[in-house]
């Protein structure tokens, strides 16, 4: 398995509640809670040290409640290298109706100087001169106070140079950074995608060609999310779409995560192209049926991957169920 390295420049401690119906200005009791060491890139981590991949997590934790990330790591079974900062880490509140409609409430992170992006930078440099140097890289994740535009594309920049395949998950004028530091993938939504090529994307086809314009701008692989319709995937294999089996979602928080992971794991792993995409699709469908992360090793993945459509867009073959 492979080696992979996956920051979280801004990572949380996600209070998710359960709860059948979020009633504004009212005592709510939910029917479960849960907090968890989270953020973008260490539930990445999660689902790839899961796969059997060796993962280093790294990033800024906040130095006076770092205890329930270092506790979790060993847990998680990855390598904590994350950099810790005078502060407290931020929580995030998940409120998940039984609707399905998730309510997020995320602070804002500690504010982060120029001298821990220094430190950052000395730390990943180091993880790269190891007898075993990471074989991808995963940056996912907001950014926090204190790193701007112009500091984020030159920590993309100096990632570049380490020659690994970079993979970048963020959202508004971060994302907008990302593409244009040109990393091997990056996955935007409709409406991303959108901002991105400057004009509404009201069909299929022109979801498609945004995405083929995206692709051919740098990114080898152009992931567009459209929730439970599915991922729309362009790189040097040709236009592929994939439709997610039915589920009873209760909490999306994870899934994008989990689809990032199980995309990365497939191309790491040398599968097909389908069987990469149906494979990332059906964990992330796991995912949506609890709290965390999805698992490959549900009773009955084999039986969500059976069920997740796979075709190729842009080629008269088409591939449906698993073989």
């Amino acid at each position: 398995m492979a080696r992979i390295v996956c920051i979280t420049l801004n990572p949380a401690l996600d209070l998710a509640f359960n709860l059948e119906t979020l009633t504004l200005g009212q005592v709510n009791r939910p029917t479960s809670a849960q907090l968890e060491a989270a953020g973008k890139g260490v539930n990445v981590a999660r689902v790839l040290a899961s796969l059997g991949h060796e993962v280093t997590v790294s990033g800024f934790l906040g130095q006076d409640n770092d205890g329930p990330f270092s506790l979790a790591f060993p847990r998680y079974g990855v390598e904590d290298a994350f950099v810790r900062v005078p502060g407290n880490t931020r929580i995030n509140a998940k409120l998940a109706e039984q609707s399905g409609r998730v309510t997020d409430i995320n602070g804002p992170g500690m504010p982060i100087e120029t001298a821990h992006l220094d430190t950052l930078s000395t730390t990943l440099n180091r993880l790269f001169q190891r007898d075993k140097p990471p074989q991808a890289v995963v940056v996912a994740g907001s950014l926090p106070p204190g790193i701007d535009q112009y500091a984020f594309g030159k920590l993309l920049d100096t990632l570049k140079r380490h020659d690994a395949p970079l993979w970048v998950d963020t959202s508004g004028p971060a994302l907008l950074t990302a593409i244009t530091a040109q990393p091997t993938a990056v996955k935007p939504n409709e409406t991303e995608l959108a901002d991105w090529a400057g004009s509404p994307l009201e069909t299929a086809m022109q979801r498609q060609a945004a995405a083929q314009r995206l692709h051919a701008s740098g990114i080898e692989h152009a992931l567009v999310s459209a929730g439970a319709a599915g991922v729309l995937w362009v790189s040097r294999h040709g236009v592929w779409q994939s439709t997610p089996p039915r589920v009873t979602a209760t909490n999306t928080v994870c899934a994008g995560d989990t689809f990032v992971a199980g995309m990365l794991h497939g191309l790491l792993s040398n599968l097909t192209p389908p069987d990469t995409l149906r494979f990332a699709t059906a964990l992330s469908a796991e995912a949506v049926r609890h709290i965390g992360v999805g698992t490959p090793h549900a009773d009955d993945f084999d039986l969500l991957q059976q069920q997740t459509r796979v075709r190729r867009l842009d080629d008269t073959t088409t591939e449906g169920a698993t073989r």
